[in-house]
């Protein structure tokens, strides 16, 4: 889902920001920062680059179907008017 190198980087990065009285506390903090990310980041439902291209190929194709079925409809509709008509 998300890469686990970028939550490591984003947690080393919060852990290394902390003020140097708190170092004997990093190894600790950095461990609770990379739970909190992966926790928050699991939680917001986040899809990949690659499954959102496929997602928006698989609308594409959607929506040129359904356009294609609507011409159909109206075109059927189109040669049943005269019949009723009468």
């Amino acid at each position: 889902m998300f890469n686990p190198n970028t939550i490591d980087d984003i947690a080393n990065r919060l852990a290394d920001a902390v003020p140097s009285g708190f170092n004997h506390l990093k190894d600790d903090m950095d461990k609770n920062f990379h739970a909190i990310l992966q926790s928050a980041l699991e939680k917001l439902d986040i899809v990949t680059r690659e499954e959102f291209e496929v997602q928006k190929g698989v609308l594409a194709k959607t929506r040129s179907k359904l356009e294609a079925l609507e011409k159909q409809v109206a075109e059927i509709e189109l040669h049943l008017q005269p019949e009723t008509a009468n």
